[in-house]
């Protein structure tokens, strides 16, 4: 329910709800998604006009995300995924620049329409946000696939944990100078959006064996069709589970985790994105990070043709990757092949890429791994100073160089593996990016 009646659409601007949302959708943590702000002006605008109780997840697509009238909730989430992001973006709001606000706004769970509340009640949207995550699917205790993926969920949430304390002891406590080259990705001018790896798409891509593409999977066309499933309820599930979840790998969070700890007090500028929900215009203006290879995080083959050292993969599933060096120097070699499969022991390759955004107003970032290992060594390497300072030693840097002056580079990275982790690193070779 909301605080005040429906109203006329010609007095909306004097309302009190309007102008909430309003100085909200101007605030900094809305300033880094154009979607997010429309999705909240469009839900609220039809809740002040009377029109709440119409608002369902097919009508925003069809409306707001410009989705085909036949399009299916249940095979796109997209209304969903923004839903969530609009939810924790309104708990930044109402826990930063909002704190003062006398009206609090939030959207419960199982429903589109925003509620208006006065700030002096004890709900807030910091409830709303942990309290509206959909269920999960329950799957047949047979299927194995399903009970697989579980388990690696469970893994990722422990070990985030012990990731987050190991990464706290080795990036230090230096205080507010934050470590090159991650200053040229984290600054007070610019927002940082972090893109984790997709392991959903790697996984059909391996049981497909397709090459895969940005633009296709733009275009969702890698996505099983729940509707095609052949053979069991169970495969039907899966296939659908498949289609609407968002799962990443252990790599990705140890990633983000030692980029969250060296970020410091800038943290709150980082934000982490699913690659799903990426747009190319997306791209410009800021700061970003892409973890994992083309293989898993599709938006990487975007920056392949600008660097030496370029991922090469036979046939999908049957053939170990490679870093192919495009061009060799001396004592260098021409491929630097890793792990045929992630989680078995050996070595595997990574590379660690700076380079600008389109835009030449930001920097990008890429962490790629020939497999899982290889992009959890990249960050591991990042976050250890004597692996800092020999990259900038190999790049020809000053140990005084500006912090924050613009380097563009990537690095081929060397890591042995045991039992699925990496346990040490090492520079191989680096490149200026001109």
């Amino acid at each position: 329910m909301g605080l005040t009646p429906p109203i006329a659409p010609d007095t909306i601007a004097s309302d009190e709800r309007y102008l909430l949302i309003q100085r909200i959708v101007s605030s900094a943590p809305f300033q880094k998604s154009a979607r997010i702000r429309e999705l909240l002006l469009y839900i609220s605008e039809r809740t002040i006009h009377g029109h709440g109780g119409e608002l369902t997840e097919h009508e925003i697509g069809t409306e707001l995300f410009h989705k085909p009238a036949d399009y299916s909730p249940l095979e796109d989430s997209t209304v969903r995924v923004h839903v969530r992001q609009l939810r924790l973006k309104l708990h930044e709001y109402f826990d930063e620049e909002g704190r003062g606000e006398p009206l609090i706004v939030s959207i419960p769970k199982g429903s589109y329409a925003p509620v208006f509340r006065p700030a002096t009640k004890p709900d807030s949207p910091i409830a709303d946000a942990h309290a509206q995550e959909p269920p999960r699917a329950a799957f047949p205790w047979q299927t194995v696939v399903p009970w697989t993926v579980a388990a690696i969920l469970a893994v990722i949430a422990c070990g985030s944990l012990v990731w987050a304390y190991r990464g706290a002891n080795s990036v230090g406590a230096s205080g507010s100078s934050m470590p090159w080259p991650v200053s040229q990705l984290i600054d007070t001018k610019h927002g940082t959006t972090v893109v984790v790896a997709d392991s959903n798409y790697g996984m059909v891509r391996i049981l497909t064996s397709q090459q895969g593409s940005l633009d296709q999977y733009l275009r969702r066309d890698f996505l099983p069709d729940p509707k095609d499933a052949k053979g069991t309820l169970a495969d039907g599930r899966l296939q659908q589970y498949i289609s609407g979840s968002m799962l990443t790998s252990f790599a990705d969070v140890a990633d983000v985790v030692v980029l969250l700890k060296m970020a410091g007090p800038l943290q709150k500028r980082v934000s982490v994105r699913f690659p799903r929900d990426l747009a190319m215009r997306d791209l410009d203006h800021d700061n970003l990070v892409f973890i994992g290879s083309p293989g898993s995080n599709p938006w990487v083959s975007l920056f392949q043709n600008k660097m030496n050292f370029q991922e090469s993969e036979g046939a999908v599933g049957n053939s170990a990757k490679a870093f192919l060096n495009m061009h060799p120097l001396p004592g260098e070699q021409e491929r630097y092949e890793g792990l045929r499969w992630t989680g078995s022991v050996g070595e595997d390759y990574a590379t660690i890429a700076v380079l600008p955004n389109p835009t030449d107003d930001g920097s990008i970032l890429v962490l790629q791994g020939l497999q899982q290992e290889g992009t959890e060594a990249a960050g591991r390497f990042l976050a250890d100073e004597d692996s800092r300072r020999q990259l900038k030693i190999a790049l020809g840097l000053s140990p005084t160089t500006d912090p924050t002056e613009d380097v563009w580079f990537e690095a081929l990275i060397h890591s042995r593996t045991v039992a699925g982790a990496s346990n040490s690193t090492s520079l191989v070779a680096v490149r200026r990016i001109h």
